[in-house]
């Protein structure tokens, strides 16, 4: 009489033979995939590359311009509508990069980086207005220096680029050394924050940032 070896009915399911996957480790992937989220959402990334490039440009393009001018009134018109011909093409520059990388520009991070951005630069126009006023024609560059730093400053708080406040600082620093330097130097450094410092920013967005 031979003795038949008894069988399992039950399958064996090859899921019970695999580890189960840490608690931990499973955490740390959903709270990095969290934390990307809020920061795509959180932050403004239309911040154009090219756009700056061409607003240094004409930047660079003012300064010998602007310091040829007969009278200060002339010299301020040749910035003032540099710092307009710069202001449409930066706007221009956002919009198309914003439709290209779908970003809205009424909700969130974009409300964010205007509300950072233009307040400075309208207590520079009233400053300006003041200083024609008074005769101190010499305090316009520092003013708008160190003006327009503060405005990239506040809207680099919500860039999605390290670069935007970076900007914003060299600016600062700019505008420091404007004030402490001869009035004379005031067009070298309009040109080199308004121009040099715009094109080097914007080569490294568009380069790296989506253009």
């Amino acid at each position: 009489m031979s003795i038949r070896p008894i069988h399992s009915s039950r399958k064996r399911n090859p899921a019970a033979d695999t580890p189960p996957v840490a608690l931990h480790g499973r955490a740390e992937a959903d709270l990095a995939f969290v934390r990307a989220a809020v920061e795509r959402t959180s932050l403004f990334s239309a911040v154009p590359g090219v756009g700056g490039v061409v607003m240094g440009l004409t930047a660079i393009a003012a300064a010998p311009l602007a310091a040829l001018q007969p009278t200060h009134t002339r010299w301020l018109a040749v910035w003032v509508c540099e710092a307009a011909l710069a202001g449409v093409i930066g706007a221009i520059g956002i919009a198309l990069k914003a439709r290209r990388r779908g970003v809205p520009l009424d909700v969130g991070p974009a409300r964010r980086f205007a509300l950072g951005l233009t307040p400075p630069i309208v207590a520079g126009g009233a400053l300006t207005f003041a200083c024609v006023r008074a005769d101190a024609w010499s305090l316009i560059p520092p003013i708008w220096l160190l003006c327009y730093g503060i405005a990239v400053l506040g809207a680099g708080a919500v860039s999605a680029t390290r670069v935007v406040p970076a900007l914003g600082a060299a600016f600062m620093l700019t505008g420091f050394a404007a004030i402490a330097s001869p009035v004379s130097w005031g067009d070298a450094y309009m040109a080199l924050a308004f121009g040099i410092a715009h094109i080097v920013a914007g080569a490294v967005i568009a380069r790296h940032h989506g253009g």
